[in-house]
């Protein structure tokens, strides 16, 4: 077959420009709130959006009964939030438990967060963190609160019980959760913390300050910069109060801190309360228009 010279050279560009991008896709791939993200050094992947179960201390989950709690978490589980999250200080890790019975444990990754001012036996309380959510192990277990510059060093028997615990299987990765500007910045450059939990969003809102004070706003710019240090470091970082503890209203201002945590805070995943089925499709909705 004959081939003019104007052809061939048109060939010849189009395979120049191809072979230009190597591997790359013509197409970027969009993310959406169902995707499975890796935590850093931890290895553990999670949905980009986790089923939060903390709001008012897990009261406003408690209010809609187990009936409806279980209905929410299963509606979540179905739309391709596989990451549930509560606490030892919660009302929710029981009706957690039952929620998720019957689910395939390995479909799933689960996150709780042991509170370390309690002067008992630590394998003791973790034991029980298990039974209370109906589970053999736990993906993520988290130091709660932890809001002092001294919490690596006043916590350390709770990081060896974890840890022993981590070597028994029954908890696969750890970390904090951290308050205040003086806790975040020891996290940066703490070798123990494979995962950090820390509050972010676009307006300051319930983040971190100084003394950590609710109603005093928290430093955004600060903030950022130790969440970009600690995923230098290897974290991975999980964002709470992404929507300012309920404080952000308008469906606008949920979007922004979506957003703003993905595009300019650089989180791995949100964690987010709901009460309705509503609340998770909207919140879906806006992870997904945040990669968009």
């Amino acid at each position: 077959m004959r081939i003019s010279r104007r052809d061939f050279l048109k060939t010849g560009a189009v395979t120049g420009a191809l072979a230009g991008i190597g591997g790359l896709p013509l197409l970027a791939e969009r993310g959406t709130a169902s995707d499975l993200v890796t935590l850093g050094k931890s290895g553990v992947k999670v949905s980009r959006l986790a089923f939060g179960t903390g709001s008012d201390n897990g009261l406003v989950q408690q209010a809609v009964g187990q009936e409806g709690f279980t209905r929410l978490v299963r509606h979540a589980y179905d739309r391709g939030i596989r990451f549930f999250e509560t606490a030892e200080s919660y009302a929710t890790p029981q009706m957690l438990g039952i929620a998720l019975k019957g689910v395939p444990r390995d479909t799933y990754q689960l996150m709780t967060k042991v509170t370390t001012e309690d002067e008992g036996d630590p394998q003791k309380k973790l034991d029980q963190l298990r039974r209370d959510c109906n589970t053999d192990y736990f993906d993520i277990m988290l130091l709660h609160y932890q809001h002092k510059g001294t919490w690596p060093v006043d916590s350390e028997r709770w990081q060896g019980a974890i840890l022993e615990a981590q070597h028994r299987k029954t908890i696969l990765t750890h970390g904090a959760s951290v308050h205040g500007l003086p806790a975040l910045r020891q996290v940066p450059r703490n070798k123990w913390l494979d995962v950090a939990m820390i509050r972010v969003n676009h307006k300051g809102t319930m983040m971190d300050n100084e003394n950590d004070e609710w109603d005093v706003p928290g430093d955004v710019g600060e903030v950022v910069t130790h969440i970009r240090d600690s995923r230098s470091a290897g974290m991975g970082v999980i964002s709470m109060k992404l929507i300012g503890a309920g404080a952000f209203t308008s469906r606008a201002d949920r979007q922004k801190a979506m957003r703003f945590a993905f595009r300019n805070a650089d989180v791995d995943c949100v964690t987010v309360g709901f009460k309705s089925t509503a609340e998770i499709d909207e919140a879906i909705d806006n992870v997904n228009l945040a990669f968009a």
